[in-house]
């Protein structure tokens, strides 16, 4: 089993919208970067464990967990001229763009903060979340990362 950190800006797409959808399934579609395509064309597979994170937010951070529930398919949102996704350079006979399915495992207690997760650089060394100028929507992350900021949900902050 691998681990990842999925980004998603919760105004097009959050962890309630997960939990909502009908079997808390959805495909994580949209991608249009080449290093998050391979992670999820080559490396993702069933039962993988997500770090849903919510970006592009007032307090960005890790707010619920997935399980990856179907690996690599084309993410057939490039092909659709009226989807928001569309690369007219995508060809349904080679795709360029893969998704993979997740499904809602739970929300956290709480939002785990970028700001905290940045404030254990030793305990977090390595983890790709932290290091300057990484914008990747979707990341390995080691299982001892996986456990340390799953483990920060119930510190106490105060």
């Amino acid at each position: 089993m691998r681990y990842w950190l999925m980004k998603s800006e919760p105004d097009e797409f959050s962890i309630t919208d997960l939990e909502n959808r009908d079997q808390q399934t959805e495909g994580w579609d949209g991608v249009r970067n080449y290093q998050a395509r391979n992670f999820m064309r080559d490396d993702m597979a069933v039962g993988d464990k997500v770090l849903f994170y919510h970006s592009n937010t007032k307090v960005p951070g890790v707010v619920g967990i997935a399980t990856v529930s179907r690996e690599g398919y084309p993410d057939d949102t490039a092909f659709d001229p009226a989807d928001p996704h569309y690369d007219p350079k995508s060809d349904p006979d080679k795709p360029r763009w893969y998704r993979v399915d997740v499904t809602f495992e739970r929300q956290l207690d709480r939002v785990i903060p970028l700001a905290e997760i940045k404030d254990q650089a030793e305990a977090l060394e390595g983890l790709p979340l932290v290091r300057k100028g990484n914008r990747l929507s979707v990341m390995p992350v080691d299982e001892a990362h996986y456990d340390f900021i799953l483990g920060l949900e119930h510190a106490d902050n105060g």
